[in-house]
């Protein structure tokens, strides 16, 4: 049986604010059916985890990066502009990278 097509039944316990907000999602027609919001809640949990294993697998490797003494040394105000620069270009051009890509 595929990981994805297992379902597992279980109690969960919400505040009452939890629920009202389940029930105003409801009555407007944003989920179909209370499962859904639970269901998005984990998708979403899920998503913050992995990104924040993300930045954790990051900052370990810039640790080791130091370590190895790879670091680059900011004296002067004009260092710390180009830095942010090189730092932005990066990011600008991983994110035009296909998401298999990253």
């Amino acid at each position: 049986m595929a990981a994805a097509a297992y379902a597992m039944s279980m109690e969960v316990h919400l505040t009452d604010d939890q629920r009202a907000f389940i029930r105003d999602a409801l009555e407007s027609g944003r989920i179909g059916r209370e499962e859904d919001a639970i269901r998005e809640a984990m998708l979403l949990w899920e998503e913050r985890e992995r990104r924040r294993m993300q930045i954790l697998a990051a900052v370990d490797s810039a640790e080791a990066s130091l370590a190895r003494g790879e670091g680059r040394t900011i004296t002067n105000r004009k260092e710390l502009t180009q830095l942010a620069r090189d730092v932005k270009q990066r990011s600008s051009a991983k994110s035009s990278l296909p998401q298999d890509s990253r």
